[in-house]
């Protein structure tokens, strides 16, 4: 099994006419994901072809969903416009949006996480992320659904679930086991973003519950809560191993590290404090990013 997408959902791609969105549901379409619209306001009625596709775009997300039923959807949308394609997204229906970009205003995503309050239906991934990977069983795991960035062609189909604020780390985890013969059920980027739809024990959660991830490695780094408040979760109620890696343990205190998110203030998001709340955990601790892999395998 996986979690959130299966080689079956139909997925349309927000800014599919853009260089970079372009460039991205073409890899997808070559791995095998069913991209089924396009959206770009004031392109509707043309078509992005690829590979022998046709894919429909349409002016506004809620004519893409009602005519080609997808589900979810990838925003490759400049950062001035991201938030309201996000929420476009939502009014929509989509039960996953999975936003590509980086560099939205805190402000605006303040103003996303307010107006999704109580939509039970649309899960948001992301901003600033690489997305989600659920590996098919085809050659290099073609078949399967990509949404976002990853590379597809690292996936193995099998039973290791991946969720990381790090993209870069995502796909060295996720090369790890691979070339080590295991395959993942999903792999999860939420982004580091400080303000972001899905967190670690969202995901650590989903993949507790899916009954073919049997293993987990969770990818922090320093800034904010959550990875403490994954590991108290874990400690309490995750009946699986999970291995972890905290980036960021040599950085200055106040300087933010590359993600917008990754920044320790006020003796808070420390990589000490997070390692300390792994181990309290049981969480295995990988001390470089070359062992996450080993970590878990030792562990199972």
């Amino acid at each position: 099994m996986s979690i959130l997408v299966t080689p079956k959902t139909k997925v349309l791609i927000q800014g599919i006419t853009g260089s970079f969105g372009a460039k991205h549901a073409q890899l997808s379409i070559d791995y095998g994901t069913l991209v089924v619209a396009g959206v770009t306001p004031g392109k509707g009625g043309q078509f992005f072809e690829h590979g022998g596709k046709k894919v429909p775009i349409f002016d506004t997300v809620a004519e893409a969903v009602k005519q080609s039923g997808a589900t979810a959807s990838a925003v490759f949308v400049p950062p001035p416009f991201a938030a309201d394609a996000i929420l476009e997204g939502a009014d929509a229906g989509l039960e996953l949006v999975v936003a590509i970009t980086e560099g939205i205003p805190v402000r605006d995503m303040v103003r996303v996480k307010r107006a999704m309050q109580g939509n039970l239906k649309t899960r948001l991934i992301g901003p600033n992320c690489p997305g989600i990977v659920t590996p098919g069983e085809g050659k290099d795991s073609h078949g399967g659904c990509r949404i976002g960035i990853a590379p597809g062609y690292i996936h193995k189909k099998g039973h290791i679930g991946v969720v990381s604020r790090s993209g870069t780390l995502t796909y060295e985890a996720v090369w790890q086991l691979t070339s080590r013969g295991v395959g993942q059920s999903t792999c999860v980027g939420i982004g580091g973003d400080p303000v972001n739809g899905t967190s670690h024990l969202d995901v650590i959660k989903l993949f507790n519950a899916d009954p073919e991830t049997t293993g987990i490695i969770m990818i922090g780094e320093i800034g904010g809560s959550a990875e403490e408040e994954a590991a108290e979760w874990i400690k309490a109620n995750c009946k699986k191993p999970v291995a972890g890696f905290i980036a960021g343990a040599t950085a200055p205190p106040g300087r933010r590290m590359g993600h917008a998110g990754a920044i320790v203030s006020g003796g808070k998001g420390t990589a000490a404090a997070k390692i300390a709340a792994f181990k309290a955990a049981g969480i295995g601790i990988a001390v470089t990013p070359s062992e996450m892999a080993d970590t878990l395998l030792k562990m199972m």
